[in-house]
């Protein structure tokens, strides 16, 4: 079954507007609020982000400068939250980190290089195949069967992609494991493979691509954390941007986009 992407949307939107970002389990406080200021953050502000919010940030991006019109957002740097976060460890100089699971956050905060992150979205997982569906998959008993291609299990994606098939007692030997969800959709989408799992927000608005919704997948929820790296170049500016994801304006865009609240 194909899942409906306005409705979808439109459930995530409702869900976000009645909240904003929230302290991770080990910082908890309350949201930042969203504030814009004559007198604001200038210069550049260097994001790394998880791929799955490639079309999220992108609008973000381009919604803070117009708030902000002083700082120039450099192109978001995206692919699987285990690479950037390793990069970070390893002295990448980045204003703001935004993860796909908090796993992967905390070997950048437990490294000792960023504190409080927020938690400002969450996301599950849906089959992706071909538009047409060639295959006739119907759900997570007929991967094993098919040529399926998965997140590599470091990378939020496929962590929580081996949560959702051990759960469901499948075991899938994939045709390939990819660093980042984007790379999985890529090649369900060129036809390389029947059928791969992806977030449900990756599928939302394109027509290369179906969706089934699998059972047990409400039960394994990625949550998306965010954080200013405490030696980020730009302090101020990367201070301003993660308050504005967490703010009206950030959450209605990621609403919009699928992301459910944090």
């Amino acid at each position: 079954m194909r899942t409906p992407p306005i409705l979808l949307a439109a459930a995530a939107a409702a869900a976000l507007l009645l909240t904003g970002c929230a302290g991770t389990a080990d910082a908890p406080g309350a949201a930042p609020s969203e504030s814009i200021s004559e007198t604001g953050p200038t210069g550049t502000l260097t994001v790394f982000a998880a791929a799955s919010l490639g079309a999220a940030f992108d609008d973000i991006a381009g919604a803070f400068e117009s708030a902000y019109p002083g700082v120039d957002v450099e192109p978001i740097t995206y692919d699987g939250s285990s690479t950037l976060a390793t990069q970070i460890v390893e002295g990448a100089a980045v204003d703001v980190f935004a993860s796909a699971d908090e796993k992967n956050m905390a070997t950048v905060t437990d490294g000792g290089l960023a504190a409080d992150p927020q938690l400002f979205a969450t996301n599950t997982l849906v089959i992706a195949v071909p538009a047409g569906n060639p295959a006739g998959v119907t759900g997570l008993d007929d991967l094993p069967s098919v040529t399926t291609v998965l997140c590599a299990v470091e990378v939020p994606c496929g962590s929580a992609s081996q949560t959702l098939l051990e759960g469901a007692g499948v075991e899938v030997t994939p045709a390939s494991s990819e660093q980042n969800v984007t790379a999985v959709l890529t090649k369900v989408a060129a036809d390389e493979a029947d059928a791969g799992l992806v977030y449900a927000t990756d599928v939302i608005g394109r027509d290369d691509v179906e969706s089934i919704v699998p059972e047990g997948a409400a039960d394994v929820v990625n949550r998306y954390p965010i954080v200013a790296l405490d030696d980020a170049p730009n302090p101020e500016a990367a201070a301003a941007f993660v308050a504005f994801v967490c703010g009206e304006q950030g959450q209605q865009i990621l609403a919009g986009l699928g992301f459910g609240a944090p």
